[in-house]
């Protein structure tokens, strides 16, 4: 048996869920999360529990056990506390700011790259730290804004310079070493 599926869920003080059949809600302080899970998997609510179960020792119900516990656990945490993913620019002249709830980014391009944030999901622009962060309370949209941002300008390999995730190595390449060498 999946040892993250079997693994309870702790519900805390301030989030309702609500289980019906396959479908989950939950809310929080910081928002309300609604998903629809495989009906292969049992989920059940006791107390300020839940738990995770499969009918069978299938492959399929397998694979979906512990995925289905992880995705509970991450809407719960979500609505409870919330989600954040740090990003750095690196470079000569490459800045971030905020311009209302909008983020806009200065990466080297003819024009500044505004992005808007969907509905969940904040923006905060550090100019001290050079930090991007991103919030909001589903861990999946969180991290696809996160990603988006730093495909604007990806860190590149000689210089270092772009968009990278806080603590992210970059490799870096010697360059031309035998520039003037025959």
């Amino acid at each position: 048996m999946s040892r993250i599926g079997r693994l309870p869920i702790d519900i805390p003080s301030g989030v309702q869920v609500d289980v019906d059949g396959v479908e989950v809600r939950v809310k929080g302080p910081k928002g309300e999360m609604k998903r629809a899970f495989s009906p292969l998997i049992d989920i059940k609510k006791e107390d300020n529990q839940l738990t995770i179960a499969r009918k069978s020792d299938h492959p399929a119900e397998r694979a979906l056990h512990g995925t289905t516990r992880a995705v509970i656990a991450n809407m719960i945490h979500g609505v409870s506390k919330g989600f954040e993913v740090v990003l750095q620019v690196e470079g000569v002249g490459y800045r971030a700011e905020m311009e209302g709830k909008n983020l806009a980014l200065f990466v080297g391009y003819s024009h500044p790259v505004k992005m808007e944030p969907p509905a969940g999901v904040s923006f905060e622009a550090d100019a001290k730290t050079r930090q991007i962060k991103v919030m909001g309370f589903d861990k999946e949209l969180v991290g696809q804004v996160a990603a988006n941002i730093r495909k604007v300008r990806p860190p590149e390999p000689y210089h270092g310079k772009g968009l990278r995730y806080l603590g992210e190595r970059v490799r870096r390449k010697a360059g031309k070493a035998g520039k003037g060498a025959k």
